[in-house]
């Protein structure tokens, strides 16, 4: 029985861990958009919600992807720059076939040169900046709240988990179904 109950504890981590990311994601992009765009705040999400499962994903892969090579961060951080360009690529081209169009453009932004306007060399940088403080900062600082939360409040961290997933699914479904939320 508490091998079972570790293996849902587990998966109610990873999920929590993904939406962190996912917000994570979010508060970098709608940060482009105001302070670097100029152009205010603008949901940059495919969602409604605070989340962008791209950086949830990336964030779950990247941890898993530098398992072996944390204690080398120089190697971490061209693996994250590397794996993190790769699924951005991938992303653009999914959402492309999917919804008709992906939701960003680095021509003509001075993000340094470019592939077809889906990965450029300057946020392939920051994602490496940003993959390194996930895996040295921000998901050790997640785990620790996250295990904190489910010691002291189980059925209280149960009950959260379970609405914060009840919401991300509608959201998802809706948006998979309906097409992106974005308008900028």
């Amino acid at each position: 029985m508490e091998q079972r109950d570790r293996k849902k504890s587990d998966v109610i981590r990873w999920f929590l861990v993904f939406l962190a990311f996912g917000f994570v994601g979010w508060v970098y992009e709608v940060a482009i958009v105001w302070f670097e765009m100029h152009l205010g705040f603008a949901n940059r999400g495919f969602l409604w919600g605070p989340c962008l499962p791209i950086y949830g994903i990336g964030g779950l892969l990247i941890l898993l992807v530098t398992m072996k090579v944390r204690k080398h961060p120089l190697l971490c951080f061209l693996g994250v720059c590397l794996f993190t360009t790769g699924v951005e690529l991938l992303a653009s081209y999914l959402m492309e076939w999917w919804m008709g169009s992906f939701l960003w453009d680095y021509r003509n932004t001075g993000y340094g040169p470019t592939f077809e306007g889906r990965i450029a060399l300057r946020s392939s940088l920051q994602f490496g900046l940003m993959g390194m403080a996930a895996v040295y900062v921000v998901y050790p600082l997640i785990s620790k709240v996250v295990e904190k939360l489910r010691v002291k409040l189980p059925k209280g961290y149960l009950v959260m988990t379970l609405m914060l997933l009840a919401v991300f699914l509608v959201d998802l479904v809706y948006h998979v179904i309906h097409g992106s939320n974005a308008k900028w």
